[in-house]
């Protein structure tokens, strides 16, 4: 078995479920380098399968290339929409992004807004920035600075699997 599939986070998440003894089963529908238009066009492959609980993670890449706020909200909204036309009684989940401070303090504040919009909106369980205790720190990162290392999931899944839990059935 490839490391990433036994250390990303979906997987981390998935052995917290398995060691809870709860009856779900994780997807990681996840591309790396992937923007909010590719999750939008790749949704609809994903919700042919039952979901109970949808987990969002999209956006950071948008601002790599360029992409407005508005139009990652846009994309966001648009795959929140399809999630909860298919499945009705879903719960969902949203990992909001932050940018690096080397960005406009307007533009940062932009991007970091419409995550908790999209939340509120979408009465989804919100974790305000999926990076948090984990971004610009070297030791838990890959050597391009941007994309957690192992360790480094291992913070975020710690962080993140309370959010998660809370919406998982016992």
């Amino acid at each position: 078995m490839r490391n990433a599939e036994i250390e990303s986070f979906p997987a981390l998440i998935g052995q917290k479920i398995n060691a809870a003894r709860l009856d779900y089963k994780v997807i990681n529908a996840g591309l790396s380098g992937d923007t909010s238009a590719g999750g939008l066009n790749r949704i609809n492959y994903w919700i042919s399968q039952h979901i109970d609980v949808f987990a969002l993670e999209l956006g950071i890449n948008d601002i790599i290339q360029g992409i407005k706020p508005q139009t990652t909200l846009v994309n966001l909204q648009a795959i929140a929409d399809k999630v909860k036309t298919k499945y009705p009684t879903v719960k969902m989940a949203l990992m909001g992004m932050e940018i690096p401070p080397f960005i406009p303090a307007q533009f940062a504040a932009q991007f970091r807004e419409i995550y908790r919009e999209l939340a509120d909106k979408n009465q989804m369980a919100f974790v305000p920035f999926f990076l948090e205790g984990v971004a610009g720190r070297p030791h838990l990162n890959l050597p391009d600075r941007l994309h957690p290392n192992a360790e480094g999931y291992k913070v975020i899944a710690e962080k993140v699997w309370p959010v998660i839990e809370g919406l998982l059935v016992y």
